[in-house]
């Protein structure tokens, strides 16, 4: 088991060094024109791509890192450059996490490579689980998937929003209910491979931040997938939801349902995201304090700003720690008996979004104009405490956590 550790060793250096550098040259440079165009950056993805760095090679080196410090440090970087941009490269990955998390060997087999095509050929996948009425009560979700046995069929209805490459994936993950009767229990996750039948984009939304990542429902309209696109196979589908009913009977623990499995994986990449729209601010922050001038000298020198500053980094730092925390212990096994996965998640989020409002305080009137960046990361950290867990969501989760009480 590795130990948990600070200091990351030469190959990590190597690739945060090779990550921070793509970040700088490519993200930077585009982050203004694709949040005023409000399109997917597609040839930035697709530099990704050729450089290595959208692959499933590369998410797999990191997501099998033993330190479980390869994906943060990886969030961390290319979120710095610009969070719309980094969320379009990256914005796969909750996909193939849903499979990771849910499905067989021969589903990630098949499935994760279709997610990112290659550099000649770049592709995206989205993963879908929030609906109109049922954002975090997952209890309350409608998408229905019914089995259909004579053609070994799924057949899906519903829509899904708030969808990251809704309707423009190659490759959809959904989450369906496949027993109402058990509530958050009776989900299961299921691949809509390309082209299908009756899967269609509803709306597109136009976003306060983030505007460089598309965002969009997704209708179900009689969508029929095969039977080995339920992730997991029906046999352990079968299994776990008479586990869960018998339990339900008994009153006995709860299981976890598909998109909680997801989401309890990525909330700490999620803060990691936060992390690196913060620094970015920070440093933005910092180096205007230094050359700024004010009666005669830089506003770095007057206290109120220099404390700022101080409580900013403090908070970077610590909601780094708790980042890294998480990942580790999802790495090594170790059972998040705090909901640290959570804890990590809501600090970072929070603190994103209180950086970015404070570096725009100390740049005063250049901070709220569209000619600095803290104004865009200031917009893009808004989506941190609301997607995959609302900070409310959060607390929540950590507070039932600590008492003992069930996480429905």
């Amino acid at each position: 088991m590795a130990e948990f550790t600070l200091e990351l060793n030469d190959d990590q250096k190597q690739v945060k060094d090779w990550l921070h550098g793509f970040a700088a040259d490519v993200i930077r440079p585009a982050a203004s024109e694709w949040d005023e165009r409000e399109e997917t950056p597609w040839p930035v993805i697709q530099e990704a791509a050729k450089v290595g760095i959208y692959s499933l090679d590369f998410y797999a080196q990191q997501f099998f890192d033993p330190t479980g410090l390869g994906i943060p440090m990886a969030m961390e970087e290319l979120f710095w450059g610009d969070a719309g941009i980094a969320l379009s490269i990256v914005g796969t990955g909750l996909a193939a996490v849903g499979v990771l998390a849910n499905g067989t060997e021969e589903q990630i087999g098949t499935w994760i490579p279709q997610m990112y095509g290659d550099a000649d050929d770049v592709k995206v996948a989205a993963f879908c689980s929030s609906e109109p009425d049922a954002g975090s009560d997952v209890a309350s979700m409608r998408t229905r998937a019914v089995y259909d046995e004579v053609k070994d069929e799924w057949v899906l209805n519903g829509t899904k929003t708030w969808a990251t490459n809704g309707g423009i994936a190659n490759v959809h993950v959904v989450v369906a209910v496949v027993d109402p009767d058990i509530g958050s229990k009776g989900h299961a996750s299921f691949i809509v491979p390309p082209d299908t039948p009756g899967l269609s984009q509803g709306q597109k939304f136009k976003k306060h931040g983030i505007r460089a990542s598309h965002t969009a429902e997704v209708v179900l309209e009689d969508v029929r997938v095969p039977g080995h696109c339920l992730l997991g196979g029906k046999e352990k589908l079968d299994e776990r939801l008479a586990r869960a009913r018998e339990r339900a009977e008994s009153g006995g623990e709860r299981v976890k349902n598909a998109a909680m499995a997801t989401f309890e994986a990525s909330r700490p990449a999620v803060g990691a995201m936060a992390v690196g729209t913060a620094r970015a601010a920070y440093e933005v922050a910092l180096d205007y304090a230094k050359t700024r001038s004010q009666f005669g000298r830089p506003i770095i020198d007057n206290q109120g700003i220099a404390f700022q500053l101080a409580d900013m980094r403090t908070r970077i730092d610590a909601a780094r720690l708790l980042v890294w925390r998480a990942s580790w212990m999802a790495t090594t096994g170790k059972p998040f008996t705090s909901a640290e996965g959570s804890m990590s998640k809501l600090y970072a989020s929070e603190t994103a979004r209180d950086v970015t409002a404070q570096a725009i305080q100390i740049l005063g009137g250049n901070g709220f104009t569209r000619e600095y960046p803290v104004e865009r990361m200031h917009r893009d950290a808004a989506i941190y405490t609301i997607f995959e867990g609302t900070s409310e969501i959060q607390r929540l989760v950590i507070a039932r956590t600590l008492s003992g009480m069930p996480i429905r």
